[in-house]
């Protein structure tokens, strides 16, 4: 029987033998008390005998109960495989043996390459199935002695408790990969995924098990930006990227925990200072550092594999928002900013599109706001998805306009609703020189001939204020106006200022 459990589990047989050995003390101590009275029984009459298996079956129940409780408190319900708590657990007693042996104990952190495409597009449903498929290769691609976890969604742990050197463990790793690369058949569909895997050894590369975790967190890093697949822990491949790693992983952990917060700040008309919309602003809740800004962590975003995940959530976390306040009352046009990869995006539309659906908000009051620098990247690219973009029938912004390179003849080309001028360029009407103010004011003119809104962005003070207006700036947005704002003030903010917002 213990045999039979260690084999379909997968651990050595001492284990299963030790595991609940108390518990196991326990019941059979309970069993073996209760003979004299079975015999006493006997002695009297045999239908006595039958009633012992209520309170037999009551021990067996309590006892199954109990067992079934630790598996669940240790164990993944979608997949069966370990948890993180089990694998913690694990992980420092192996870590401990290895310290007294004197041997290695690796560790590899696998992360699923586009697999959030199968969730958006066929269903959750469909992609938990895929996940069981996955976990059953891996458990059948390691030892018996290793131990297979699920960190959560697409994230999984190979424990090697014994592993000679980082040589074994990338051989390991390789066979991982191709495993989980043989097409996975589901409804009738193939299904073609790539791991990218991090590796990380006790004592090489981290003295704990903590530190191992983010060593082998760093290297999958490695190994997706790379594109390579495999990576072991190198501290010298990028000597200036290790704190932008360590963020990597903890920024990708606060998306799945919900640490992302979104700001909005007023855009107002000029001409009576009444809002007219709002830029929706993300925030990071850092759990050490605190509030983070988009240009602390923008850049980890735009350089992995997170920016679907991140402007997924923006779009829901706005969209849900915007849905709040048009049962309040309030339909002013929410603005989002998109990065260059979220724009190249082939799915951004469909993105965009589904989670329109999903909250009932219109098109027209979804603003996306594309930078001057997206569009210089790859300007032919960037602008036939301005035009995807625009059959969704959203309002479409350049912004940071004045800071490139970006020409008037480009932005003749496209589909622009408005054109949101930087205010390193706003800022020379009114403390530049005379040409300065000369081609800030020609700009707002073309932009204006050419059927687009003009919007001055940060305006500070009263002054520039006054100069974008009587320069023909439509609309305008800064410190002078209105902050960025927590979402529950945002209401009484534009109510207080509204002079008739139309619907």
């Amino acid at each position: 029987m213990l045999c039979a459990v260690a084999m379909h589990e997968r651990v050595p047989l001492r284990q299963v033998m030790f595991k609940g050995l108390g518990q196991q003390v326990y019941v059979n101590a309970v069993l073996l008390s209760l003979s004299p009275l079975i015999v006493i029984a006997m002695t009297h009459s045999v239908l006595y005998v039958p009633l012992f298996a209520f309170p037999l079956g009551a021990l067996y129940t309590s006892a199954l109960l109990l067992v079934k409780r630790d598996h669940q408190a240790n164990h993944d319900e979608l997949t069966g495989l370990a948890n993180r708590k089990l694998l913690t657990v694990r992980a420092r007693r192996e870590i401990d043996h290895a310290h007294q042996r004197g041997t290695r104990v690796g560790l590899l952190l696998l992360d699923l390459d586009r697999f959030k495409e199968v969730n958006d597009t066929l269903g959750h449903p469909t992609g938990d199935r895929l996940l069981q498929t996955l976990a059953r290769r891996l458990v059948h691609s390691v030892r018996p002695s290793d131990l297979v976890a699920r960190l959560g969604g697409d994230e999984f742990a190979i424990l090697l408790p014994q592993v000679r050197d980082a040589a074994t463990a990338r051989e390991v790793a390789l066979r991982l990969k191709g495993a989980l690369a043989e097409p996975v058949r589901l409804d009738g569909m193939d299904f073609d995924l790539q791991v990218s895997t991090g590796i990380a050894l006790y004592p090489d590369d981290a003295p704990d098990f903590e530190l191992l975790m983010q060593r082998a967190d760093v290297a999958m890093y490695v190994a997706k930006a790379d594109r390579t697949g495999v990576e072991c822990y190198d501290p010298g491949k990028d000597r200036n990227s290790t704190a932008r790693l360590s963020m990597y992983s903890e920024l990708r952990r606060g998306l799945a925990e919900g640490a992302l917060e979104m700001h909005y700040q007023p855009k107002v008309d000029l001409a009576d200072d009444r809002p007219v919309g709002l830029e929706a602003l993300a925030r990071w809740r850092h759990p050490v550092r605190g509030l983070l800004t988009p240009d602390e962590f923008m850049p980890v975003v735009e350089h992995s594999n997170l920016f679907r995940a991140f402007t997924g959530q923006v779009l829901d976390i706005t969209l849900a928002r915007t849905a709040l306040w048009r049962t309040q009352g309030q339909h002013l046009p929410v603005a989002v900013n998109l990065g260059v990869r979220e724009l190249l995006d082939p799915d951004l539309p469909e993105t965009v599109a589904s989670a329109l659906r999903e909250h009932g908000v219109p098109p027209h009051q979804l603003v996306l706001e594309i930078s001057e620098r997206t569009l210089i990247e790859d300007p032919g690219a960037a602008t036939a998805a301005v035009g995807r973009l625009r059959t969704l029938g959203v309002g479409l912004a350049l912004d940071d306009f004045g800071t490139g390179h970006f020409t008037l003849a480009q932005l003749a080309g496209l589909p622009l609703d408005e054109v949101k001028i930087h205010e390193s360029f706003t800022s020379r009407l009114v403390d530049g020189t005379a040409n300065g103010r000369t081609v800030v004011r020609g700009a707002i003119a073309l932009v204006g001939a050419l059927g687009m809104r003009a919007v001055a962005e940060g305006v500070q003070t009263r002054e520039l204020a006054e100069a974008a207006r009587d320069t023909g700036c439509d609309h305008a947005q800064g410190h002078f106006f209105a902050r960025p704002m927590i979402a529950r003030d945002v209401v009484t903010w534009v109510a207080a200022h509204d002079t008739g917002t139309p619907v």
